[in-house]
């Protein structure tokens, strides 16, 4: 496995663990409100949280998924993972008041899920490339 490779899977897979903390949040933070109130004072129980997740996404996904494409020629690669982006900045810009509550919740895991599918491929691709068959 070269450098480029290592430094492709490292930003593939820290992007799908963003993308998951990100889906588990918008799951699983009405139900603790629910029981732990007091966590919607906390960073999580705010919107910023949800910015900051999207201010790592971005970069990472762009990233690794154009350099990964740049090995692997697979360009559906890079335009999965380019919808998933623009699926989280639309539901990001939109918000509660444009998609409402359940629309927002779906559209953000939606997104999440998209950019999580393109990076695990991504991450495959490349180490497929490395193969000496």
């Amino acid at each position: 496995m070269t450098i480029a490779t290592r430094y492709i899977s490292w930003m593939d897979k820290f992007a799908v663990s963003t993308s998951t903390i990100c889906a588990v949040h918008c799951i699983c933070l009405p139900l603790l409100l629910g029981v732990f109130p007091a966590i919607g004072t906390t960073l999580l129980g705010e919107e910023v949280f949800h910015e900051r997740l999207l201010w790592a996404v971005i970069p990472l996904s762009l990233a690794a998924l154009s350099l990964g494409c740049a090995k692997h020629k697979d360009r559906s690669v890079l335009m999965l993972g380019l919808l998933g982006v623009a699926v989280l900045i639309f539901t990001a810009s939109a918000g509660h008041a444009g998609l409402g509550e359940f629309g927002e919740r779906t559209m953000t895991l939606v997104g999440a899920f998209t950019i999580a599918v393109a990076h695990l491929r991504n991450f495959k691709l490349c180490r497929a490339s490395e193969c000496g068959h």
